[in-house]
């Protein structure tokens, strides 16, 4: 059981270290990922007492940023955190003029939840002179208090040398973290009440992010839209099924799914291939962010009913994928990472490259990983790269060498 008491005394991010690194390389440093995964409370923890902390979320703040961003520079100097400053991207060209003329990394620490919106202004005014780090909810490692010390995932011999992140869980126990989800307020609040606040969140998702930004009139049809693709992650992706569900066309389905991957809600994963073969499917695959959102969405109101119900194997792959990426993102790195499937029906749910060296993983939900579970991973020799080690993420309670297989056996939570 996570012992909440522990976890909120020494609650740490992995990005901490990353982002202290990076910030000493570029005068502007941008923190962006959804609504209350903890960007702000990281960037106050880490702006202590010798950097401004303004929230545009105060609106004082906001009309003086978007009417005079010269004297709103000016009155919250360097070094400062600016967060959700996509509500003022007036002040772009002004941080640009400043850092230009200092001539200092470190000045500016910005942060937000709206991506798109963000990126309009930056990609014009801070082209060279900005760094971004990519940020999701508490991985498990943050969840059982053990941020750091961990590195982005790749399978390799050497895991089965290491000690083991925890004791292995059980299949109901794993299913409470994937249901729980990875809001920091769920996890370390146990008064918080889990509906409440995943119907206040997406009511202001909604309200704020979508409707006023986006144009989008009908907030019921986006919420049916939201729910439809909630029950099809982990699965590939389909834009006439999907329009068809919510009696919308597809023009309107794939501006919508734009809209959720700009929100940092759902991530579009794409197929490996190459020009050495034409068999390979085009169609991405489509993951929610937070498998807690995804589950709350598709009406799964206990971690019981969603391991035992129809989508347990494709929210087990959601956990997986949102896993590996919170491995490389809050290290400040970023995978190559695909999915493989062709047209023979061979496929292989992760395929991450690394040195032009393809490691395949595959997601089970079993406690018994055998070499069936490999038996597509050599296809990939058909591209004429090197094959690395192979993983079965799956519910063994250790990380093992499976026999007669250059693979691994590794528990999901030692990710």
């Amino acid at each position: 059981m996570l012992n909440y008491t522990k976890y909120q005394k020494i609650l740490g991010r992995t990005i901490e270290p990353a982002l202290k690194r990076i910030a000493r390389g570029f005068p502007v440093l941008l923190l962006t990922g959804m609504r209350q995964i903890g960007k702000s409370w990281l960037m106050e923890q880490l702006a202590g007492t010798g950097r401004r902390y303004v929230s545009l979320d105060d609106l004082r703040a906001r009309a003086l940023a978007k009417r005079d961003p010269e004297r709103f520079i000016a009155e919250n100097p360097p070094p400062c955190v600016y967060d959700e400053a996509q509500y003022a991207p007036e002040l772009f060209t002004y941080i640009k003029i400043y850092a230009d003329k200092q001539k200092k990394d470190g000045l500016f620490w910005l942060t937000g939840s709206q991506k798109y919106r963000l990126m309009q202004g930056i990609q014009e005014s801070l082209a060279g002179r900005l760094a971004i780090l990519n940020m999701l909810g508490l991985s498990y490692r943050e969840k059982i208090a053990r941020p750091f010390g961990g590195k982005p995932f790749l399978p390799a011999r050497s895991l089965t040398r290491k000690n083991p992140l925890c004791a292995p869980l059980t299949p109901a126990e794993l299913y409470k973290f994937i249901w729980q989800g990875s809001f920091p307020k769920l996890v370390t609040n146990k008064n918080t009440d889990r509906k409440v606040f995943y119907d206040s969140y997406i009511q202001s998702y909604i309200e704020r992010d979508v409707k006023d930004f986006y144009n989008i009139e009908s907030a019921i049809n986006f919420y049916n839209f939201l729910v439809a693709a909630a029950a099809r992650t982990g699965q590939l992706l389909n834009y006439n099924d999907l329009a068809r569900d919510v009696h919308i066309d597809n023009r309107t389905a794939k501006l919508w799914l734009s809209v959720l991957e700009r929100s940092g809600i759902v991530r579009l994963l794409y197929p490996y291939s190459s020009n050495l073969t034409s068999r390979v499917v085009k169609t991405p695959k489509l993951y929610f962010l937070d498998t807690g959102l995804a589950a709350y969405l598709c009406a799964w109101d206990s971690p019981d009913s969603l391991r035992n119900g129809a989508q347990s194997g494709a929210i087990l792959e959601t956990y997986v994928f949102a896993e590996i990426l919170k491995s490389y993102w809050h290290n400040g790195d970023s995978p190559n990472i695909y999915f493989y499937r062709d047209q023979d029906q061979k496929e292989i749910d992760f395929v991450l490259e690394k040195n032009r060296t393809l490691y395949p993983i595959e997601v089970k939900k079993t406690a018994a990983p055998d070499s069936r579970d490999v038996r597509h991973f050599r296809t990939l020799e058909r591209f004429k790269k090197n094959i690395g080690t192979g993983a079965v993420l799956c519910l063994y309670g250790q990380t093992i060498a499976l026999p007669r297989q250059d693979a691994l056996s590794v528990p999901v939570w030692e990710i």
